[in-house]
């Protein structure tokens, strides 16, 4: 008895059938990696988000009461100024910058917080007392910021939304620092995040 071949019907039909199951396992592929990347995406958000927290409460924590020489002349700019409607949202020193390197600095850091178009940026100096020609290290920390806002408790546990206290010019005005600081972010995609910090010291 011959044995019997496939006609070329059968054989149309079967890379047929072949071509719809690769489509769909190809449909199926693909929305897997679309689905890995908006988890990846999600996550560094996430991520972001967090480090930015992290980093301005830290910057808060460590307020050291040190003020610095202005650029020209003698006066000092205070230990914290933060100006509601001011381009610059927070100017501070703080303490505990890690020197791993071993490099000939202080451990004293004067940091400035801005935001530009939307992104929040931080930016320091390598020496708190600078000259004019000082240029500081910036680095964006997080984008798709709609504002940022403060709130600064003095030692009677009052509220103020800048500091100095507006009308303060005690002798101890450049060295004031508040008690505790709280800080929001309203962001487009993650709406109001509040944080808390207690002042160290």
């Amino acid at each position: 008895m011959r044995a019997r071949g496939f006609t070329l019907l059968e054989v149309l039909v079967a890379v047929v059938i072949f071509g719809i199951i690769s489509l769909l396992a190809y449909g199926g592929y693909n929305q897997l990696i679309q689905q890995s990347d908006i988890v990846e995406r999600s996550a560094g958000r996430t991520r972001a988000i967090q480090s930015t927290v992290q980093r301005m409460a830290e910057d808060f924590a460590m307020l050291e009461p040190r003020p610095i020489r202005e650029p020209l002349g003698d006066s000092l700019e205070t230990v914290l100024r933060a100006c509601i409607g001011n381009e610059t949202l927070a100017d501070l020193t703080r303490s505990g910058w890690t020197n791993p390197a071993g490099i000939s600095r202080s451990t004293l850091q004067r940091v400035t917080y801005r935001l530009e178009n939307d992104k929040l940026r931080r930016a320091y100096w390598s020496a708190l007392d600078r000259t004019l020609t000082a240029e500081p290290t910036s680095a964006v920390l997080l984008d798709k910021v709609r504002t940022v806002s403060f709130r600064f408790m003095d030692q009677n546990q009052n509220w103020h939304e800048q500091w100095p206290p507006l009308g303060y010019s005690g002798a101890d005005a450049s060295r004031l620092r508040p008690i505790a600081v709280e800080f929001t972010l309203d962001l487009e995609d993650w709406g109001k995040l509040v944080r808390l910090v207690e002042v160290s010291g």
